[in-house]
């Protein structure tokens, strides 16, 4: 069975979010080995420049050991599929043999240059901006999406 991995900075704090990413989990374990890792978010009193660099290069310090299999790092800048899209991308993944996807998600100022170049590709969802705990909850989603388009259920129509 395949892993897939949510390597995400920060911790969910509101109990809906959390409930909902329970639930899209539960329902993935018939399809995989799901997994979240929650990184320290840096805090900083007062952010300048300088001190968002310093911020992303300790994130990216506490991310890179959770690394694993195919990288997916979610970026504004990366591609936009569409959720059948997404699946393809996915069974793709596990057609060549792939036995662990990680996806990651970064703190209030994104990903480092350096995780960005470790993952095999960028994804975005929107070129909006979300909240990293509702971002959470929305791929978790996708990729329990993902699964049932695979597997062809009614859950996607």
């Amino acid at each position: 069975m395949i892993k897939i991995n949510v390597v995400a900075v920060g911790k969910v704090k509101e109990k809906y979010y959390s409930e909902g990413i329970a639930e899209y989990a539960k329902r993935l374990s018939r399809y995989c080995e799901f997994k979240i890792t929650e990184i320290a978010e840096e805090n900083f009193a007062h952010v300048v420049d300088a001190t968002k660099e310093t911020i992303l290069r300790r994130e990216a310090e506490r991310i890179r050991p959770h690394l694993a299999g195919k990288v997916f790092a979610m970026a504004i800048e990366g591609i936009k599929f569409t959720s059948e899209t997404f699946a393809r991308r996915i069974k793709e993944c596990t057609d060549a043999g792939d036995g662990v996807i990680t996806f990651v998600i970064g703190g209030s100022y994104g990903l480092s240059d350096e995780i960005k170049k470790a993952a095999a590709q960028l994804v975005s969802f929107s070129d909006m901006t979300f909240p990293h705990t509702l971002f959470r909850l929305m791929l978790t989603e996708q990729i329990y999406r993902a699964f049932s388009i695979i597997g062809g259920s009614a859950y996607h129509k």
